[in-house]
Order: structure tokens, then sequence, then C-alpha cells
């Protein structure tokens, strides 16, 4: 960026590019209504914290407290995204996010890229999150033990957050701000409370995991890159929010700071609370901590609960994600028209679409008896996640270099910000493992085939 002049004058800071946004939502419906900031940032915090919170202070307690040092490494780079996302957003406040920021910035087969690798991994995580909470329900009520009983379990925790995106957005904000409140009492009672019955002798060794610490901070690193998947989800609805181009960016980064708190302040507390050598072998972590606490053991039952709500709130908001994108990029003729089709707020089709193909992945999970088919699948979330997140950090690197619409008092902190998002984001990538970069890129190989027929199809209409 070069200025001349001896004694130049103040330059304004230019405003953000403004971009004409229509609202398709009939004038006066009752069930489309925008979301405000804290409707927002409850879908932000509801998706970021699913259930993996409840298993997550026993999977990384294997590698010592050493693993608190990886979970401050990525609190950093998912705040440094998430700033990115709120800066994106204020440029350009449609619904897409990742998806509308890369196909601005690099055309159509960036776009369609960001919009096909964002659209797998929300049908395959939202069959990953039903499955998972099935062993939640059982502790409630015994359905783990015939295969038919937990796969319709399965198959009826992902239908009902369905029914409540098809019946308006009116309805998904209520389901989300509702679940998100509920989950978070028994997570700070263990967060917060845990801290008062804090044993400094029951944390166990700092590196346990048998290699340096360097080492040591990646290989847990690995286990908790899933964690902070949904850090772009304001900015993927970003047209049902009110005031999107502030909104958006303020839930973000309030969202993912609040569920980085909570992650921290929560395995911190169990680490504290529970032995280090019955933390290692521990399969529901926050109900030691809770029994432990206070004694008995009601503690499983009551985080079990927490757990089922948990789940229940991230896939109502999984299930509108997982409609937002395609339903943006079909209306820019990248994505088959019937997912541009909306009622009442929501995109009913693309849906309908995901709930299936969600639904079907479950009964195939059932049906095989293998676990590890769906976990290289869970893993290759992680991977196809970081395709648009990556794509839309060099979206804001592509307007900061080109000075496009560029803040010059914002410069050096913004370009600080979009290197480490970048970085959080290749670290992402590597995380996931070569297993499931090998099927993710398989998966986005199919999709440029599908990006090839739209391409064809838009070129005859134009020549027709």
């Amino acid at each position: 960026m070069h200025v001349t002049g001896t004694a130049p004058q103040p330059a304004p800071a230019p405003e953000p590019v403004a971009v004409a946004v229509e609202d398709p939502r009939p004038a006066g419906s009752r069930h489309a209504r925008r979301f405000g900031l804290p409707v927002a940032t409850a879908l932000v915090m509801g998706n970021i914290i699913g259930g993996g919170i409840f298993l997550l202070p026993a999977s990384i307690a294997p590698y010592g407290t050493v693993s608190l040092v990886a979970f401050g490494v990525l609190t950093v780079g998912a705040i440094a995204l998430a700033l990115v996302f709120g800066r994106l957003a204020a440029r350009d406040p449609r619904t897409g996010g990742p998806y509308v920021y890369a196909r601005e910035a690099f055309g159509d087969f960036a776009g369609f890229l960001a919009a096909w690798a964002y659209w797998i991994t929300t049908w395959v995580s939202n069959a990953a999150l039903a499955v998972a909470a099935v062993g939640y329900l059982d502790v409630l009520v015994p359905v783990a033990g015939h295969k038919g009983t937990a796969c319709l379990a399965a198959l009826a925790l992902q239908w009902l957050p369905a029914l409540a995106n098809f019946a308006g957005t009116r309805y998904v904000g209520a389901v989300q701000l509702v679940s998100t409140v509920l989950k978070f009492v028994p997570l700070l009672l263990v967060a917060v409370g845990g801290l008062f019955f804090f044993d400094p002798s029951r944390l166990g060794p700092f590196n346990s995991s048998g290699h340096g610490a360097i080492g040591a901070v990646s290989a847990s690193a690995a286990l908790l890159l899933f964690s902070y998947l949904g850090i772009e989800s304001a900015a993927v609805s970003a047209g049902e929010v009110r005031d999107a181009r502030r909104n958006v960016g303020r839930a973000t980064v309030i969202g993912t700071a609040g569920a980085a708190l909570v992650y921290l302040l929560g395995t911190v507390s169990v680490f504290g609370t529970v032995a280090h050598d019955r933390l290692v072998t521990s399969t529901a972590p926050f109900s030691d901590a809770v029994n432990t606490m206070f004694g008995g053991s009601w503690g499983g039952t009551a985080v079990a609960l927490a757990a089922l709500v948990s789940m229940t709130g991230c896939l109502n908001g999984w299930t509108l994600l997982s409609a937002q994108t395609p339903y943006a990029a079909a209306r820019d003729g990248l994505f088959p028209a019937a997912f541009a089709r909306r009622r009442r707020g929501v995109p009913t089709v693309g849906v309908g679409v995901t709930v299936v193909l969600s639904s079907l992945l479950t009964v195939y999970n059932y049906l095989s008896g293998s676990a590890k088919v769906f976990d290289v699948l869970v893993l290759v979330t992680t991977f196809t996640a970081t395709v648009p997140y990556l794509l839309a950090t060099a979206a804001q690197l592509f307007h900061l270099v080109s000075g496009r619409a560029v803040d010059r008092g914002r410069l050096v902190r913004d370009s600080v910000i979009t290197a480490v998002a970048a970085a959080f984001s290749v670290w992402l990538m590597a995380g996931a493992g070569y297993a499931a970069v090998y099927q993710g890129v398989l998966f986005l190989f199919v999709g440029i085939l599908v990006y090839a027929v739209m391409a064809a199809r838009r070129l005859r209409h134009r020549e027709a």
C-alpha cells in the first residue's frame, strides 16, 4: 500500500463493501424471524460444545497436564479464526459464510469447494453425534442392548431437530437458546464448583505420553481439534441474523470465547478432582467429578441428561447450518436449484436431504457393526471443515494484500490475526491424520464432478 505526499491528511477508513442482501422470506411471516445477538451467540456456543466435552478430559488424560497447553494454543487459533469470520461478515453479511467469502474472492470453483466440503461436514457430523448420543440415552432408558432399538433411537435424535427446523427459524432459535442454557447448568457446576474441590496431587505427571513436550502437545491437540468445529455457525447463518455486519462478528467471538472458557475450566476442574490413574480409564469423567465433589452415584444420571440435552441442541443447530450453505450455493447456480427453496425462513429441501443422508449413514453404521469405518468418517469431518476455514482465511488475506476496502488503522492487527488463523486451519487439517485426509480428498474429488455438471448446465442455460 503506497501513500504519497509530504504532509498527508489522515485518510478515512474505507467503508466495508456493501453487498445487496435479498431477504427471500415472505413479509409478515410469523415463523421466519431473524436471530438477535443472544440467539446467534447461543448458536455458536451450542454448535461448538456438543457432547465431546463430556468425554474430553478422559481422552487427553493419558498425555498428562501438558494437554492443557495444547488447549491454550488451540484456543488462540480458534479466537483468531472467529475474528477473521467477524471481519469477513462485516464486508459481506449474506447467508453462506465461508462459501460466500471464498466465491467473492476467488470465483465459483472455490466457492463450490467451500460449500461442498462444509455440507459433507454437517451431515456426517450429525450422524456421528446422534450415534454418540445414544450412549448417553442408554443411561436413562436402556436402548443400546439391542441394535435395532439403538438405531431407531439415533434416527429419532436426528429427525426431532429436523422437525424443529421444518417448523421455521423462530422455533430453531427457541430450541437452540433453551438447550444451550440447560446444558450449561451442569457444565458450569463442574467447571466452577470443581475448583473448590481442586487437589493438585490428583493432576498426575505433566507429560505422561512417553514423547517430548512438543510431541505430546501435538498428539493431544489431534484429539482436541474436533472440539472447536462450529466457529463459523453465525457466519453461515448471517442472512438470518439481525444487523449481521455487527452481530455476526460479536456472536462469533463471544461464542467461541465462551465455549473455550467452559472447555478449559471444565477440563482443569476434572483433572483436579479425579485422580489421574482413575481418569485415564474413566468412561464418564464428569460423572466421576460430581461423585467426588458431592458423594453418591447420582452424577452419572445428571451428566447423561446434560449430555443428551447438549447433543440435541447441537443437532438442532447443525441441521440448520447443513441447509444454509447449499441454499446459498443453489441461489448462485452452484448447487441444484431445489436447495434454494425456503419455507418459514428455512431451506427445507436442504434440511430434508441432509437428514436423509445422515440417517442412511447411521443405519449403515449399525448394520456394518464396525466402529472403525465410522470413526474414519468422523475424522474426515475435521479435514472437510478446514477446507472452507482455509478458503475463508485466504479470502481475508486476499483482501488485505490487495488493499480492497482495508481499514489502514487495523491493517497490522488484521494481518497478524489472519496469519494465526491460517496456521490454525493448516494445523487442523494436519491433525486429522493421513487416513482422514485421504478419504476427505476423495470426497472433494467427487464434488469436482458435481461442479462440472452444474457448470455445464449453467453454460447451456446462458446459451439457450
